[in-house]
């Protein structure tokens, strides 16, 4: 029994599958629970395969699955696997009640990339997929597609199709990305996070046209809302230096430009936002059409409480 948690849902999942080895899992979401899931770990397999049951959002639980799992763990059974997955939002926790499932009998673990290993990581994912990766190109990478593991992990795999065979240095990574990166995706995520919706939709338009990783451009609008909750949290009499140095961002300038996108959400709206962001994700990988998926999630961040957008256009860079 595994409980896992933590803000990427990528991450959770990777660490899950590298839990349970060569054993492939049943795989369910935790919203889609009906009941009766935990049935097969209990029934012993005909042919004498390892059992196991992945549930992913774990957060979602309905009142009856938590019954189940009580029931299930007073006696589990001894040659099968269970793993939960709970994806929680910026400095969040699992459920109490789940926890309190979980704990004493089996194993709780936080499932995290800090940002200053991100690179080593991206190092280590471009290993496991045989692409050839310089340091710098991993670091420059980061710098240029964002933080979040799945855009990366998509990214690296990018590489490896574009110049299979060759030493992939920093040049092009930049070749490769720095215009969806640096330009396209920051000017998207100042007019969402402005409240520009036209400008928004227009940027994204641009975007999918010009033919961009979808699930690239959904990692740069998730890396700018962590940026926006950790800049937040911190006193807004703190020196943009110190503000920098804390939420750990490359220029001072950026602490201004996100001071004044983060003024325009409450907290709550921001952790509301992270949940959409973990359901385009989840949106995306199952197939659905990336320009109705990314489009509702624009919009769900350039609305106001009321639904309307507000038209004033962001500082420029």
């Amino acid at each position: 029994m595994l409980l896992l948690w933590g803000e990427d849902a990528f991450l959770l999942r990777e660490a899950a599958l590298e839990a349970l080895g060569g054993v492939r899992p049943r795989e369910v979401e935790g919203a889609a629970w009906v009941g009766g899931e935990l049935a097969d770990l209990a029934t012993p397999s005909l042919f004498g395969e390892a059992r196991a049951l992945l549930v992913t959002d774990a957060r979602s639980f309905p009142q009856a699955a938590h019954r189940e799992l009580a029931a299930y763990l007073a006696a589990p059974a001894p040659d099968a696997s269970l793993v939960l997955c709970v994806t929680v939002p910026e400095r969040g926790r699992p459920p109490a009640a789940l926890l309190r499932l979980v704990e004493g009998v089996g194993e709780v673990r936080e499932v995290r990339v800090p940002r200053k290993d991100l690179p080593g990581w991206v190092l280590a994912r471009a290993r496991a997929a045989r692409v050839d990766l310089a340091p710098e190109a991993a670091q420059a990478l980061v710098e240029t597609v964002g933080e979040d593991p799945g855009a990366l992990d998509q990214a690296v795999r990018q590489l490896g199709a574009a110049f299979p065979g060759e030493r992939v240095g920093r040049d092009l990574v930049l070749r490769q990305f720095r215009g969806l990166g640096e330009q396209h995706v920051w000017d998207l995520c100042d007019r969402a996070f402005g409240k520009d919706l036209p400008g928004a939709i227009r940027a994204l338009r641009s975007l999918l046209e010009a033919r961009g990783d979808p699930l690239l451009i959904l990692g740069g609008v998730a890396a700018r809302l962590r940026d926006l909750v950790r800049v937040r949290a911190l006193p807004e009499r703190m020196p943009p230096a110190d503000v920098a140095r804390a939420a750990g961002l490359r220029f001072e300038w950026q602490v201004r430009r996100l001071r004044e996108q983060a003024r325009r959400f409450r907290e709550e709206e921001l952790a509301a936002l992270h949940g959409e962001v973990v359901a385009a994700d989840r949106a995306l990988k199952s197939g659905a059409p990336e320009d109705v998926v990314l489009a509702a999630l624009v919009a769900a961040i350039a609305r106001g409480k009321d639904g309307r957008e507000v038209s004033r256009p962001p500082a420029r860079r």
